[in-house]
């Protein structure tokens, strides 16, 4: 049995099914509920960029997906999100264990969260990447 968590918390590109990798997502796993985390979401650009804050009353909203292939899926979406041996350093992204909230639970999932310096970055106020 893998002891890695098996859930996963999107928040931005890959929340759209036309992005190849969203596609990918939504084909080879199983979507659980929608879910968020106390942190700011900042418009990096072409996509969006999430940290964790405990100290504003801020929030991310996204969705939560079970990966029934960890092994498979894990590294290709790593490679979509700059993370990982072989990527530009500082990472763009780190893959990092956070508590996400769902209407009836809590989950331990993995989400990418941004790595860079966001000065000067939008902050995206209501949490939503709009996709």
């Amino acid at each position: 049995m893998n002891c890695q968590s098996q859930y996963l918390f999107v928040y931005g590109t890959l929340l759209n099914e036309q992005n190849e990798f969203g596609n990918y997502l939504e084909k080879n796993c199983e979507f659980i509920g929608n879910g968020k985390f106390q942190g700011i979401l900042f418009d990096v650009g072409d996509f969006p960029g999430a940290i964790e804050n405990l100290e504003e009353e801020l929030w991310v909203h996204g969705k939560v997906y079970e990966l029934k292939n960890f092994e498979m899926v894990i590294p290709i979406l790593d490679t979509y999100e700059g993370f990982g041996e072989g990527e530009e350093i500082p990472n763009l992204f780190i893959r990092k264990h956070i508590n996400i909230i769902l209407p009836d639970k809590a989950l331990i999932c993995w989400a990418y969260l941004y790595n860079r310096p966001t000065n000067g970055f939008r902050k995206i106020l209501s949490g939503i990447y709009k996709v």
